[in-house]
């Protein structure tokens, strides 16, 4: 308990020193980051810790969340649905239809005619679909183009968008879940990172949906915003009179109202998270991740639990995607690398402790204060160790190789914890 407590000690140590050598805003920004990216670590850790399911989507998941945030909060763009977007309604309509009736004609025939009338349902659907889709996404995608181009929203509060994209993410976590938790480990890591691909292609090539590359830019925030606080003068009166600048108190007071929401997230993400683990649920997840054999001769239905904590874990990564998006104030799919959204959350959990939840938040709050401040930390030392060198090879060497310092200490860190610590700072009990 008390190496817990000097943990997260240090860590707190970390931002406020942040805020005391550099600013404030940047250790309140770092901070509001590190809050999302410990979410996604534990809900990782739901999936890896609790059950050995090995994920390498988390990039997909949080990208659906910030769609769920566009589709739900911004306002709907006008003429899109008279334009075509009915069309494009009722030709997802039509594709889930033609879903439905293949698998019931796969289930009520046999022999030779159940597979040509499955060819001949899904190729007829896939024209008629193309031909009403095809002809809808013209319509929308020619509506102002450089500035909407796309059906917009429901123009919902954006905090309502923020549970829209956990079910999203839980409904892809449930179709890729239905055929691929049935493969070996390397091979769901496989399919799990093909289909995060396809997801964000989806997303940057259908601009009616996330005008793609462009970006969907401006989305609403729960906050107030600095310039209307900058424009109040009873803000601006109590500021002036303790000695602060507006516009700094401004830019603070915004990342605090975001901590607080963030934070009050996370707070509940933890304690649902600790009160299941600790449960008989949470003991039946070990038992199956340990031993699956020996778990499925007692009765217990692996493939159904398996696909529950993948939904659950996956609707948690979601919904922190979508808190990310309505930070940004705007969507970014070509944003979505598997460095930043896989590679460095499957770090924080390694770090962290897999299977311990406090130890994901840990991680997540570590490893992301190291992604962002090892740059500047290391451009320092690298010039002023530099100073000294004459122009040369060597200096120019040196000092290129500082934009891959990031990568190389997130590496070293990897390494050290799976040489002296391989269960991580907090292990699970």
């Amino acid at each position: 308990m008390m190496r817990n407590v000097l943990l997260f000690a240090l860590v707190a140590a970390l931002f406020i020193l942040t805020g005391a050598l550099q600013s404030w805003n940047s250790a309140l920004g770092i901070l509001n980051m590190a809050v999302i990216s410990a979410i996604m670590a534990i809900g990782l850790n739901m999936q890896w810790g609790y059950a050995g399911l090995f994920n390498v989507g988390v990039m997909g998941f949080a990208a659906l969340g910030g769609l769920g945030v566009v589709l739900t909060s911004t306002s709907p763009v006008q003429g899109a649905m008279a334009a075509g977007g009915w069309r494009i309604l009722g030709a997802l309509i039509f594709a889930v239809a033609v879903i439905v009736l293949a698998r019931i004609l796969w289930l009520r025939t046999t022999g030779k005619i159940r597979y040509w009338l499955l060819a001949a349902c899904l190729i007829v659907g896939a024209i008629i679909f193309r031909i009403i889709f095809d002809a809808g996404v013209e319509g929308v995608e020619s509506i102002r183009p450089t500035l909407e181009g796309n059906i917009g929203g429901l123009g919902l509060p954006v905090l309502l968008a923020w549970p829209v994209g956990a079910i999203l993410a839980a409904g892809a976590a449930w179709a890729i879940g239905k055929t691929a938790l049935g493969l070996r480990s390397d091979y769901l890591a496989i399919a799990t990172l093909g289909i995060a691909e396809i997801i964000l292609s989806v997303m940057r090539n259908e601009e009616w949906m996330s005008r793609g590359v462009k970006n969907v830019i401006g989305l609403p925030r729960p906050v107030p915003y600095e310039v209307n606080l900058q424009q109040d003068p009873d803000f601006v009166a109590w500021v002036v009179r303790h000695g602060f600048d507006p516009v700094t108190a401004s830019s603070i007071v915004v990342k605090l109202c975001y901590l607080g929401l963030f934070g009050l997230v996370l707070a509940g993400i933890m304690l649902l998270a600790e009160l299941a683990l600790r449960s008989p649920w949470g003991r039946m997840m070990r038992a199956i991740r340990d031993n699956e054999i020996a778990a499925s001769a007692m009765g217990k239905d692996v493939k159904a639990r398996h696909l529950q904590i993948f939904i659950i874990g996956s609707a948690v990564i979601g919904l922190a995607g979508a808190m990310m998006t309505t930070l940004d104030a705007q969507l970014t799919p070509s944003s979505y690398q598997p460095l930043r959204y896989t590679f460095l959350i499957w770090v924080m959990v390694i770090v962290g402790g897999s299977g311990n939840n406090w130890g994901a938040m840990l991680g997540g709050f570590i490893i992301w204060w190291l992604w962002v401040m090892v740059e500047p930390i290391g451009t320092a030392a690298l010039s002023t160790l530099t100073d000294a060198l004459s122009d040369g090879w060597l200096k120019a060497h040196l000092q290129d190789g500082v934009a891959h310092i990031r990568l190389l200490t997130m590496g070293v860190i990897l390494l050290l914890v799976l040489r002296f610590n391989p269960r991580g700072l907090l292990p699970e009990r």
